[in-house]
């Protein structure tokens, strides 16, 4: 099913979490939060929105690491009914893609859930005091990652680790909705 994000809920406290990769390291959410914040992405593997961004969400988080800006990314999804999904298979697409970001394993879908992630991808950034300051879109890129595009979420990211705050008009996100148990 296809679903669009929410609009922005500015100044939401996102709520603190950890989860595992599917290496079994622990990522704490609150670790992560640097000074210039955090982005969360929540995002899963057979998803063909996730698949048609995922060199440009590659390229993207690799130019807001640089920068000083920390990324993680989330999977909800219940890999029980939806195996491609399974910690395995996250490890072979974030390879696929060359993810330099923590890809983590939400077994019990609570972190999905208290942040009301609906669908992949769904991206959450936060400034430096974990508050929601952008909930938009990756780009204005079609699903066949038209070259020329406006990189909102590296522009948003930017705007927040400088000022705290996101820009007032955000594109919300689509997807596939994440799949509960």
């Amino acid at each position: 099913m296809l679903l669009d994000t929410p609009i922005c809920d500015f100044g939401w406290k996102a709520p603190d979490f950890t989860l595992k990769d599917p290496n079994g390291r622990s990522f704490a959410m609150r670790d992560r939060l640097g000074d210039k914040g955090l982005l969360i992405a929540f995002i899963c593997n057979h998803c063909p929105y996730v698949q048609a961004i995922g060199e440009r969400l590659a390229e993207d988080t690799r130019t807001l690491m640089d920068e000083g800006i920390n990324v993680l990314a989330v999977m909800s999804n219940d890999y029980r009914y939806v195996p491609i999904d399974s910690p395995p298979n996250m490890l072979k697409f974030a390879d696929h893609f060359g993810f330099d970001f923590p890809y983590l394993v939400d077994e019990d879908q609570a972190v999905g859930k208290a942040y009301g992630a609906v669908c992949t991808p769904d991206f959450f950034g936060l400034n430096k005091d974990g508050e929601l300051q952008y909930r938009g879109r990756l780009d204005d890129a079609r699903m066949d990652g038209t070259p020329n595009r406006t990189r909102e979420l590296v522009e948003a990211m930017r705007l927040i680790a400088r000022t705290g705050a996101g820009p007032q008009q955000q594109v919300p996100s689509m997807g596939c909705s994440i799949k509960w148990t």
